[in-house]
This record gives structure tokens, sequence and C-alpha cells, in this order.
């Protein structure tokens, strides 16, 4: 009887055990990870009242110009506050940004600081993703702008000011990188008074005017409400800028007792959940379980997209996503339950049928068309080669991107429209790494006409050089239609000198590579959209011919040995080439076509190694950035995930040469 007594505690205990760990009753952060953490249960239990009080919160965004620090002040924040930092720039969480070194998209995470919540919003500095600023600057109180000390304010950095202004936000000015060497009290009182020019001109009220300052070096850790370099041991850290942000900031004005409502600023899917849908709560309670929909604004009034239930409340703490049951108006959370709703759509109780005002976003200034790769080489290397799946990727881009617009065109094409050739190119990077494959033409500029008037987008550009090279720049862009408005030294350097002009976007375009040649990587230009203006004219002569290929087939080392001679030479031996395909650029303004796949021909004579003495010059491989500004109107690029090539938009010779003689546009 012993052995069925024992089978039968045996089945007790299994049971018991099955139960207890059955997945309705366990935490879900056993079964996803990505979205929970270990302080999901204290989450859970905490109370109700003291999380929704709107006067803990403090909802901040960090604004700077590219490089000024931004990221790695958030990593010191983090870190702070408790928070486990993985890495340096925890908050560049996407492959590409932490390869290029800048922030792409705005991340949202939270931090506690004396018994408050500080809602924080890491932001790109750079004019391209301005519509990653624009839409989230709604949700935010207060901004911390970053300024390099011994740079002072630059272009973008009046870019992204002027955004935060317009919303009514108080900056903080942080001045960086106090720690160099050359920066010193008086440069810090001269950037100062720069930035409080830049603040008038910019139209700021007399209360965005009296900004409190900082200084600091992020990298070191530490800020300080007064001038130093090295502070003491005991203040070396950053909670005099995190006492700042609590005092300066005030809290988010909002209605608990109102109910639910919610403006979506960002949107990430998720295989479990779907849609995650990221937006400030602007008034009202949300718990799981609670009945909601998605509204959007048309011009007969709110338009309901789809009903549904909120399957799970989320906030970002530090790096990790944690579950709580409820949230107030005034908090930064994430929502999963709805699948329609996009960014600039309002989440909100059944009863409610007004949507929230969305943001206003500046419009599109460049535009581009993507299309089917149609070379002989298409095929090979990519696995998305449709049109339909390049329109699928494209149109969901659109969704989570507001400063990206997609138009179907002709013919299996889109015409994608944007704010400048770095946004375009990041997306083209993205597209080749998930496996596609597609041709893509050369950036275009977006024009208006005012009063019969042709009007082109016109940049801002600050450019610092060393004094040697200040003639090869400024010829340069007198060819591209460029006009100074500024020319001086470099306050606290030698033999620099500082340019600030105003040129059109088209003049602009592939000129970034050619800077970086002309001064020898020694120089730095920043861009950013300052207004539409009159047409300027044409531009000069800002490129020379091509060498065109006429064979189709590998490469040969001996066909390229003549061809050297002929200009500078895009491909090596071994690579594919065939008809149309652009190998070199010419050293005369015509193009050429040449045959580099050419074979020896073979002869009775023999020599032995003739042929291993043969050097040719290291080709000019183009990155994609470089392809981008260097076609020209009627050449294409075609991209997959293992190559960039360039090429003529029509094949055939014959073809392109009776194109060329029709009036071009």
């Amino acid at each position: 009887m012993a052995v069925p007594f024992l089978l039968r505690s045996l089945y007790s205990s299994t049971r018991k055990s099955f139960t207890s760990s059955s997945p309705l009753t366990q935490s879900p952060s056993r079964y996803f990870p990505r979205f929970f953490s270990s302080s999901s249960a204290a989450a859970a239990t905490s109370s109700p009242a003291a999380s929704l009080d709107p006067n803990r919160l403090r909802n901040v965004a960090v604004i700077a110009h590219v490089d000024h620090g931004k990221t790695t002040l958030m990593d010191r924040l983090l870190r702070q506050c408790g928070a486990d930092i993985p890495h340096e720039r925890a908050m560049d969480s996407i492959s590409l940004e932490r390869e290029r070194g800048i922030t792409i998209s705005s991340k949202v995470t939270s931090i506690s600081w004396k018994d408050n919540e500080l809602n924080m919003v890491d932001t790109p500095g750079h004019a391209d993703f301005g519509g990653e600023v624009e839409r989230v600057v709604g949700m935010v109180e207060g901004a911390v702008l970053v300024v390099d000390a011994g740079e002072g304010p630059l272009a973008q950095t009046k870019f992204v000011l002027a955004k935060a202004l317009k919303y009514g936000l108080r900056p903080i000015l942080l001045l960086n990188k106090v720690d160099r060497p050359a920066v010193t009290q008086e440069i810090c009182d001269e950037v100062e008074s720069v930035v409080f020019d830049l603040f008038a001109n910019l139209g700021a009220t007399e209360e965005q005017l009296d900004f409190p300052v900082l200084y600091a070096s992020a990298k070191e850790g530490w800020a300080s409400t007064t001038y130093t370099k090295d502070p003491p041991a005991d203040a070396k850290n950053m909670s005099q800028l995190l006492d700042a942000i609590v005092s300066h900031v005030p809290p988010p004005n909002a209605n608990i007792d109102a109910p639910f409502q919610m403006l979506v600023s960002m949107m990430e899917k998720d295989n479990y959940f779907g849609r995650i849908l990221t937006g400030r709560v602007h008034s009202g309670v949300v718990r799981v379980g609670d009945k909601v929909h998605g509204l959007r604004n048309k011009d007969s009034g709110a338009e309901k997209i789809e009903d549904g239930k909120v399957v799970k409340v989320m906030k970002k703490k530090g790096t990790t996503m944690v579950v709580t049951d409820c949230a107030g108006a005034g908090d930064i959370i994430s929502i999963a339950g709805l699948s329609s709703p996009s960014i600039g759509h309002t989440v909100t109780t059944v009863e409610i049928m007004s949507a929230l005002p969305t943001v206003e976003l500046d419009p599109p200034t460049i535009s581009m068309t993507f299309g089917v790769n149609d070379s002989p080489l298409a095929g090979r290397d990519g696995t998305h080669l449709t049109g339909g799946k390049i329109g699928d990727r494209l149109m969901a881009e659109s969704e989570t991107n507001l400063a990206i617009n997609v138009l179907p065109g002709m013919s299996e094409t889109f015409e994608v429209q944007g704010r400048g050739e770095l946004q375009l190119g990041i997306l083209i990077e993205n597209m080749r790494r998930e496996g596609f494959e597609l041709s893509v033409s050369p950036p275009k500029v977006m024009y208006k006409t005012d009063k019969g008037q042709k009007l082109e987008p016109i940049e801002e550009v600050t450019i610092e050089v060393n004094d040697e090279h200040v003639g090869f720049v400024m010829e340069a862009l007198s060819h591209r239609r460029a006009e100074i408005t500024d020319m001086g030294p470099v306050a606290g350097t030698v033999g620099r000198t500082r340019l600030c002009l105003t040129c059109p976007s088209r003049g602009l375009v592939g000129y970034r590579s050619v800077f970086s040649s002309e001064t020898r990587g020694t120089g730095f230009m920043h861009r950013a959209f300052l207004k539409y203006e009159k047409f300027r004219g044409p531009l000069g002569n800002v490129r020379k011919g091509v060498l065109v290929s006429v064979g189709f087939g590998s490469i040969t080392l001996h066909a390229l040995m003549s061809l050297e001679a002929r200009g500078t030479l895009f491909v090596s031996p071994g690579m594919e080439a065939y008809d149309g395909m652009i190998v070199g650029e010419h050293s005369r303004d015509t193009d050429l076509d040449v045959n580099p796949v050419r074979a020896k021909q073979l002869t009775n004579v023999r020599s032995v190694n003739k042929d291993d003495t043969v050097k040719l010059i290291p080709p000019r491989l183009m990155t994609l950035e470089e392809a981008i500004g260097y076609v020209a109107s009627d050449e294409l690029i075609e991209v997959t995930p293992k190559a960039i090539r360039l090429r003529k938009k029509y094949l055939d010779a014959s073809k392109r040469k009776t194109m060329s003689k029709k009036p071009k546009e």
C-alpha cells in the first residue's frame, strides 16, 4: 500500500506546483521579459493615490544641437537616480544610432528624485529629424537646453529652441563641456549673452527669458549652479540640475476627475501586444480593462477609428518597461490593446467623441522616388523585391514617422518626402538591412509658388574651418548660390574662422562629402531649414561627368589600367558591371562610355608575372549618403543588402542619347 500512497502524494504536489505556475496566475513578466522588470510587482501594489498626483510630476525634454552632449547627459541622470545602465549612450537603442553616434528618434524615460517623478524626453539634435522634436514638445512643460560652452549656440540650437519656445516651454540653460581647457568664465559669459539674444530674437516671453543657467560636464557626471572646472567631491553629481528641474519646471496642469483622453505621440509594434501607443495623458485616469476608442480629426469633425479595451498600461522606468494598474492625467505612459490608432490620434473613453488637436509639423523640403530594382543584377542579394513589399514598408514608416510623406507613383514607384537627405538616407539604410532591393532617384527640392513667384527652401549654414581652407569653401559655395551673412574668427581658437551663410537646399545636396575632403576632415558644417525664399537661379558647375559601362560581366584589371587616366574609379577588379552602370567619375564635364570588362587578348608571347607588378589607385567606394548627394537627375542609385551601385536611369546607350536631346525640366 506504500507505493499507491507515494504516487498519490507525488501527484498532489505536482498538481499544486503546476497550478501555482499557471500562466493565468503568474505575472506576465515571466513570458514577456522585454516589457516587464522586477519592479512590476511593486508598481502594481503601490498606492494608486500617490502615483496619480500630478503635482509630483515634471515633464522635461532635453534639446540641443548635434554632439552637444544630450544623450551622455541622460546617461548621467539615469545613473544618478539609480538606474542600471547597460552601456554608454543607453538611450540610443537603435543600432544605427550607436554606429553613427547620433540620436535619430525621441525616447521617453522616467526617473525618481526626492518624491518627484521626472519624465525625461531625449530628442535628436539634427534638423533632418526635427519631426521627432515637434511631436514630443507638446508632451512636456519644460526643457533643458544643452549648449556646448566652447562652440556656443549653432544653427540647430536655434531650430530646436524655436520649437520649444513656440509651445510655451520654460527652458533651463545648461552650458556643457566646461571642463575643456579652452573654456573660461569669460567665454561662458559670452555664450550666455549670445543665448539670451537668441531667446529674444525668437520672441521669448519675459518668463522664458528669466532662465536659470547651470554649468556641467556630462562626461564627468556633474552639474553646478556656479562656474567651476573642478567641483568638490561631494558635489560631483547631477543633484543641482535635478533640483533646478523640480523647482523651475511647473507640474502639469491636469484634471484627474475629467474623462480619460490621451494624444498619441509615439508608436511601436510588438509581436505580443501589437501596437504600443505612447503619449501624455491629457485628462482623467486610465486603468487596465477600461473600454476606449481611437479618434482622429477630419474636416467634418472627429472620426472614430476603432473600439477596444486597454490590455496593458506601461511606463518606462530607467531602461526597463514597468507594468502598472493605472495612470493619471499629466503622466507619460504607454498602453496596449488597440490596433489601428497611430501618431496624432486621440485615445479616449467611449463617452467622449471629440479628438485632441494634433501637432503642427513643418512641411517636407525634399523628395526622392523609390522603385523596384530593375538592373541586370537584381534579385541576387535581397529577399524583398516587389513594388508591393516596398510600398507596404514605406507606408508603415509613414505611420511611425510623421515627418515622412509617401505618395504612390506610376509603375510601382513611390515618392517619399522628407526633411533632408540624411533622414531619407537612414530610411534607405534600414530597408537594405531588412533585405530590400530598390532603386532610388536623386533628391529633388520641393518648390512653392506664391503669387506667381517660384519659392525654394533656404537653409542656414554654420561652417568652422581652418583659415587656409576659407577660400576653397567660399568658392565652392558661391557656385551653389550661397550668401554669406556673417564671418569672423572663432573665440578662444587661433587660426579658425566661422562662416554663417544662407544657401538653397538644392545647393547643399552632396556638398558634405566635398566639404570633408576639401578641409581634410578638420572643418565642421551644420545646417538647418530657415525659410522659403525667391528662387536664386541655376547652380554653377558642381560636378563633372561620369564613366559609364557598356559591357556586362566581371570587371578586369586589364581594363581598369587604361581607364585610370580617364578619371576617378568607383570599382575594383572582380566586381560585376552591366550596361549603363557608372564605374567612375570622368576628368571632364561630359560622360564617357567605357568597357570595364574587356579582357586581355592572349598571344604566343609569354611574360612571367608581368601583370603582378601593376598597382591601381584604390577606388573611391561611396557610402549611401555620398551616393545620394552625388547622383545627377538622369541617374539612379541601386541599393541592395550587399552593394550600393550608381547607374544611369536609362541603361541603353541609344535611349540615353535620345533622352538627352529632350528639354530638361
